[in-house]
This record gives C-alpha cells, sequence and structure tokens, in this order.
C-alpha cells in the first residue's frame, strides 16, 4: 500500500506534497487526526530497521522535556514514536515499497524519480 505520513499544518509537507504531485493510489495520513499505530510503525521498523531513522530529533516537545534525541535508546524513541505524532520526521512516503523519510532536498528528488518514472 502506498501511503504519504504527513501533518496537514506543516507548510514544508504541504509544499512536499505538492511538488511530489502524488498520484490517486498514495493513501494520505495526517498523523495528527491519525497518529502511527504500533503495526504502522512496525512495518515502518522492518524497512529502517531503525527507530532513529523515523525519529524526528528537532521536535520542539523533546526540547520541553530536557531530551536529547542522542541520548535515547532504540526503545525510548519507539515509544515517543507511539505516544506523540511529533517525534515522526515527516514527511513519510511509502512508495511501491521504497521508503523515503524526511524533507532533505536529496530525498524528495530520489521520491519524485520513483514517482514519475
Amino acid at each position: 500500500m502506498d501511503i504519504f505520513y504527513y501533518l496537514k499544518s506543516c507548510d514544508t509537507c504541504r509544499r512536499i506534497q505538492k511538488t511530489l504531485d502524488l498520484p490517486d493510489s498514495v493513501s494520505l495520513i495526517n498523523i495528527k487526526e491519525n497518529p502511527l499505530s504500533s503495526e504502522q510503525l512496525a512495518a515502518l521498523f522492518l524497512k529502517t530497521n531503525s527507530y532513529a531513522a523515523l525519529f524526528n530529533s528537532r521536535a520542539q516537545l523533546l526540547r520541553k522535556r530536557g531530551l536529547k534525541a542522542s541520548a535515547l535508546s532504540e526503545e525510548n524513541m519507539r515509544d515517543l514514536l507511539l505516544e506523540h505524532y511529533s517525534f515522526l520526521k515527516r514527511p513519510v512516503l511509502i512508495y511501491q515499497d521504497e521508503l523515503f523519510i524526511g524533507n532533505a532536498p536529496a530525498t524528495i528528488a530520489a521520491a519524485e524519480k520513483v514517482l514519475h518514472e
């Protein structure tokens, strides 16, 4: 299943969604309204073998809690990812079994290439 996890209120996510011109086959999931389930997170983990790859180390909530991403274990990251949507690095695109995480220009370019081959 092709999925685009994003935050509707995030300008960067909206810009990337527009840039990618996602096909209708891609399900759009606003993570604020539909937080990740443990099953969805497990499926993402199978593709990355790392919660750190999915973790937003710049989340404001992380700073508010006085935490540093570098000090967190994989298990801590997993728990935080399930606890609050803002800990997911976004956007996340799963398309034809490929995974694209975050908003780095190289990531977006790679996603565009796969989407429009």
